[in-house]
């Protein structure tokens, strides 16, 4: 029997929709994020989801471009390590991507990719995620993992 405690019972509830937009829409005007239209759904500071439309985020041969791919994957990851160091830290605190390792297995041509990230370790100063990046019709396109730094208010 698995004596571990349930993270769900300790586990922040996810963000609204309300308290999504209030945190994320401030930081991300003029962004990367804003430029490759990648919308977040779900946010806490276990994870969340973000989408992104395959087009315009191609590369010449009319597939998505697996860059494009990664900065979808570090901002989900980033975004729900603000949730966490903000918990560690309190209110100003921010997080900072430190290192991606991506495997993409497949690629797409057209609709909507999903990024469904979790955390594998929330340290006081680290924080470790990984990101599954799947299309329209459930097929896994990318696995990533994203360090983060956690950064205390200045």
């Amino acid at each position: 029997m698995d004596d571990a405690p349930d993270q769900t019972e300790n586990s922040p509830s996810p963000l609204s929709g309300e308290e999504l937009r209030e945190l994320i829409a401030p930081m991300i005007r003029g962004t990367l994020v804003e430029r490759c239209g990648m919308e977040l759904l779900s946010l806490s500071a276990d994870g969340g989801v973000m989408t992104m439309p395959v087009a315009g985020n191609t590369q010449p041969a009319g597939l998505l471009h697996g860059g494009a791919t990664i900065a979808l994957a570090e901002s989900v990851a980033s975004f729900a390590a603000i949730v966490h160091a903000r918990e560690v830290h309190g209110d100003g605190a921010q997080a900072v991507g430190t290192s991606v390792s991506a495997l993409h297995h497949r690629s797409a041509r057209s609709g909507i990719v999903t990024a469904t990230c979790t955390i594998r370790h929330s340290g006081r100063q680290v924080a470790s995620y990984l990101v599954d990046v799947h299309d329209e019709g459930g097929t896994l396109l990318s696995t990533i993992t994203v360090q983060t730094m956690l950064l205390p208010p200045r």
